[in-house]
């Protein structure tokens, strides 16, 4: 018998999973995780508690198999697991993060959570502003746009049905924003920093093209400006996003039936010194998380690619549809 699908192996993570989850504070981490990655530091900050008290508990909670952690740098992160350490325990442990997903964070908690985020945001808007002018140079040595740019019109010339209103969210310097404009009648540019929509703005082939609109703010306002989006691109933003978790719903509200939302994003790497040169808040995104959170949203997968780059770095490409309502 595999020793890891063993009764008594079963008996005891069963065991480390009901004391991990018999304690208040500790479910309420389980839901503050069940959207996002969150360290340490930032744990302590939401929940108001010390550091060894909240490391404690996020050890229980490990031990038990309800959470993970990833290195970012010198920070590690905590994420929910989304299996049990068991197989025997996947429908127990499913069934618990649904129990405290039904829950809601105290209003306090809540509140230190979006100022968690909030700070985040604020940190990538401010390096853009500062390192506008240079973004573009140092995003070069990660992923420059020519290698995915293909890459993402194949997958809109293949599978997108209709091509009237399309989304670009993060545009950077606008480079993929005219073959956008090209193919759909109408193309809004979203960006949360103003300074980079200006810039994308000023770009010779988007200055006197009159199909785009240009929107500064984040995903949360898609529904003041487009009601049914066909297509949503989103190229290598994820990586500099507080919560990826928020895109997938927000586009998702956004699209139309059958529309395509298309992410490419770097895999996973250690290369720290991306953080630094490029504001990148995650040393590059898992491809289990990118469908883990287009899974919660709601989005259905059509397929995915990936692709070599220089330096080492991997870029990967999905592209998820919205499917259309049943008339059942």
């Amino acid at each position: 018998m595999n020793a890891e699908t063993s009764p008594q192996l079963a008996i005891e993570t069963l065991a480390h999973l009901c004391h991990a989850s018999g304690e208040s504070l500790r479910l309420q981490i389980l839901r503050a995780l069940s959207r996002d990655s969150f360290g340490v530091l930032e744990l302590c900050q939401i929940f108001d508690a010390k550091q060894p008290s909240l490391s404690h508990h996020l050890k229980v909670l490990a031990k038990a198999g309800l959470v993970t952690t990833r290195r970012e740098g010198n920070s590690i992160f905590y994420r929910r697991a989304t299996q049990a350490n068991h197989p025997l325990l996947n429908k127990l442990h499913s069934t618990l993060c649904l129990a405290v997903d039904a829950l809601e964070l105290p209003a306090e908690c809540a509140a230190r959570l979006e100022e968690v985020n909030l700070a985040r945001a604020a940190r990538s808007e401010q390096f853009f502003k500062e390192y506008a002018g240079k973004f573009q140079s140092h995003q070069e040595q990660i992923a420059s746009v020519e290698l995915y740019t293909h890459e993402v019109l194949n997958a809109i010339d293949s599978h997108c049905q209709r091509l009237r209103t399309a989304v670009e969210i993060g545009p950077g310097e606008g480079a993929f924003l005219p073959s956008l404009a090209a193919r759909f009648t109408r193309v809004i540019a979203l960006d949360s920093s103003e300074t980079m929509l200006k810039i994308a703005q000023s770009l010779p082939s988007n200055a006197n093209v009159k199909n785009i609109e240009w929107v500064n703010g984040d995903t949360k306002v898609l529904p003041h400006h487009v009601i049914a989006a066909d297509c949503q691109v989103i190229n290598m933003v994820l990586h500099h996003v507080a919560s990826p978790q928020q895109i997938f719903d927000d586009t998702f509200a956004a699209a139309a039936e059958n529309g395509l939302l298309i992410i490419t994003d770097l895999c996973e790497h250690d290369q720290v010194w991306a953080q630094e040169a490029c504001g990148d808040l995650w040393l590059g995104i898992s491809s289990n998380d990118i469908l883990q959170w287009a899974d919660n949203a709601g989005w259905q997968k059509r397929d995915s690619s990936y692709f070599a780059q220089r330096n080492g770095f991997t870029i990967q490409l999905h592209c998820f549809y919205k499917p259309a309502i049943s008339s059942d």
